[in-house]
Formats: C-alpha cells, structure tokens, sequence
C-alpha cells in the first residue's frame, strides 16, 4: 500500500518551477516510488537496468531519443555524461517538469550538476517515513510553537504511547522496514549495511576495507545524539582520524549520518564549535547497536538519546518538506550550560529541550533567560516530551508532545 509523503505537494511546485527536478536522499527511503506515484505516465528509466546504462554511457543523445521527455530518470549518479544533454535540452525548451530525477547524493554527481545545471534545477532530499507520514497525520498549517499554534496542531494529532513512539525509533522509516518482523528487520538491515551502504562508500570515496567501515558504523551508531569525537570513533575502527574524517564525510553525503552545528555568535563567550552527530534512521543505528528488540532498547540507558534523534529528524523532514525556513542547531558553551535545540526562525530564537518523559522538570525552561539577558530575541518553546497533551510552562513555554512537530 502507499504511504502518502509530506514532500509530494512541495515537490509538484518545484516541478512546475525548475525544468528539472532531483530527489536525493539514502538508499530505499522510497524516492522512486514516490515520484513514479506522482508522474502519471511520465517515461521511466532506471539507470540499474544493465542496458539502459550502456546506451546512456556510449550514446547520451540516442538515450534521449529513445526516452523522451518528460522523463523520470532513476540512479541518474551513475552516468554524469547526461548532465551536459539534459542542459542543453533545458535551454531549448521553455517547458517545466521536463526531467524528474533520483539519485544518492554523491560528491560528483553533484558537482556536475552545480557545472551544468545551475539555475534549471531543484534539489530536494526525501528521508525515511515521518511519524506523521507513518500514521496518516496531515497538519494544515506550518510549525508555530506558540501555545495557540500547538493547540491547533493538537486538535489534528493521534493518541500516541510510548510503546507506538519507541516502535518508530526502534523500526526506523524504511519502508520496507515497516511490516517486517524482528529477524527480518535484522536480515533487512544487515543486507542495507553490507549491500547499499558498502557499495555506496566504495564509489564515493573509494572505501574498500569493509571490516573496519563497519567497525567505524558501529561507532558512530554507539555515540549517537553525542558530541563528534573523531580520535575516538577512529580508535574503535583502527583507523586515522583523517581517515575518519573522510569516512564521515562519505557517510554525512550519502544520508546515513547528520551532523547538528553548534550555535555560534558573539554575544556569548566560549561556545562549543563541535558537531553532535545523529542518523537520519534511527533503526539502522539501532541494528548497529545490537538493540534487538523495541522494548530492550525502550528501557535501555541509551532510549534517551534515540528519543532526541528521533526528535531532531522529525524538525529536519518538517523543514525540508513545509514551506517555512528556519535553523536548527544546538547550545552548549565551556561552563556545559546546555540547550538541546535553537530553532532560529523569523529573526528570533526559540529554544527547545528534549526530555523522554511524560513530565519533566519544568525548570528546565529556566536556562533559555540567557538569550534575553544577552539581548537575542526569543520566539516560543518549551519542552518536546511525552506529555499527551500541550500545557503551559510560561507564557512562552509549553510541555510539547513528541507527534506535534
């Protein structure tokens, strides 16, 4: 059956903006399925099939005679010799939509595209399936985390539990992934490891060394929604930090990993200037953690930190699915005062913890007073947290359920 995406309506209005279209994103996230849903008999190819890459490597221009557009092309990374003819056939042509295309975003393949189609394209990354998307919630207005605007959102959400929450981190957004019991979730994900993820990082930057690419995972996966510490995740994989440093970059271009900045300005003194690092799936990592099961990982001393990943994709797919612009980093400064979201939108900052509980401290609203004392506007927050319902902290804060964002 398919699941309706939050990237359709945006992606149909690119579509009739741009000439071309790219949907990026990780393996299996659904990027073909979705735009073949959405072409209503546009021709499509896939550059997986053995013959149609031949033609389209030896002859670009009778590729294209023989798939005319409009066209859907699939895994167009794999023959950057298009790049120039679907320029050319842009510029010749004042029609919109003329070409949809997929592919994992590597390194050359955007690098050709910036060359030859800057300006005659849109690019947009599609990500595992959302809570929302998962259970069929549609929000008719854009994230507006005043006490009025979470209502309003509230009256539009789902009873949720912590059992339906842990379900969505621990089975992640795969498609695949989502009626596949225990084993062949672990069959699934061992496969996507060793299979798309392996064969991905050999081409984008010539990884071989599969024991120790694994190894470095699995570290990663180990300090997930952590501070990026390089010579450690380097120590565990028996490898250089250099080395590290371009495997993580490998992985960050592919879509396994995000990387969260720091917030930076110079009205505070002594800020941290290193990364936290996440996974855009949160069941990919929890396969790589050795979590086997919802309910272990529910009750594990590191369900905190899935919580908060899950937390931060959920803001990353909403930003890059809605029609609303904002930032996303974190706080923290040398005296470890801490601040696990800034959400910077409009000109002001609203500031966000994340709290795996139905009731946290409400004192924790009491830190974000450092914005006003340094003179940085502030927007509304409060805590995103397994409260079933929206209640007021303060007049700006509120106790936010987790399936609001």
């Amino acid at each position: 059956m398919y699941i309706k995406r939050a990237m359709e309506e945006k992606f149909l209005r690119m579509s009739a903006f741009f000439k071309a279209v790219l949907v990026t994103g990780a393996r299996q996230v659904g990027k073909t399925t979705m735009l073949r849903h959405l072409s209503k008999g546009r021709t499509y190819v896939s550059l997986d099939d053995a013959d149609a890459l031949l033609l389209a490597k030896q002859d670009p221009k009778l590729f294209f005679m023989r798939f005319k557009p409009p066209v859907l092309i699939d895994e167009v990374q794999k023959v950057p010799e298009l790049f120039p003819y679907i320029k050319l056939m842009c510029d010749a042509s004042d029609e919109k939509g003329l070409f949809w295309l997929t592919g994992s975003e590597q390194y050359s393949m955007m690098a050709n595209i910036t060359e030859s189609l800057a300006g005659r394209i849109g690019i947009m990354t599609l990500h595992p399936l959302s809570y929302q998307e998962l259970h069929a919630i549609t929000f008719d207005a854009p994230l507006d985390l005043s006490l009025q605007g979470l209502l309003h959102r509230e009256a539009q959400a789902k009873p949720f539990d912590m059992e339906s929450i842990f379900d969505a981190i621990w089975r992640g957004g795969m498609p695949q992934a989502q009626n596949a019991t225990s084993e062949e979730l672990t069959m699934y994900f061992s496969s996507y490891a060793s299979s798309y993820v392996m064969r991905d990082v050999a081409q984008a930057g010539g990884v071989t060394d599969e024991v120790r690419f694994i190894k470095f995972l699995t570290a990663c996966a180990a300090n997930v929604a952590g501070q990026l510490n390089l010579n450690n995740l380097a120590t565990v994989a028996e490898i250089s930090a250099p080395t590290a440093k371009a495997w993580l970059s490998i992985l960050e271009r592919l879509h396994i990993v995000y990387l969260l900045q720091p917030y930076s300005s110079n009205k505070f003194k002594r800020l941290a200037k290193t990364p936290k690092l996440y996974f855009t799936d949160t069941g990919f990592c929890a396969y790589l953690a050795k979590w086997l099961s919802r309910d272990v990982l529910m009750n594990g001393n590191a369900a905190g930190h899935y919580f908060e990943n899950f937390v931060l994709m959920e803001l990353i797919k909403d930003l890059d699915y809605s029609t609303q612009n904002y930032d996303l980093t974190y706080f923290r400064d040398s005296n470890q005062k801490e601040v696990d979201l800034f959400l910077e939108m409009s000109g002001a900052i609203h500031p966000l913890e994340i709290k795996l509980s139905a009731s946290p401290d409400r004192r924790e609203v009491k830190k974000y007073a450092m914005l006003e004392n340094n003179d940085i506007p502030r927007g509304a927050g409060g805590i995103v947290c397994m409260s079933p319902t929206v209640i007021p902290i303060t007049e700006q804060d509120s106790f936010i359920p987790v399936t609001l964002l």
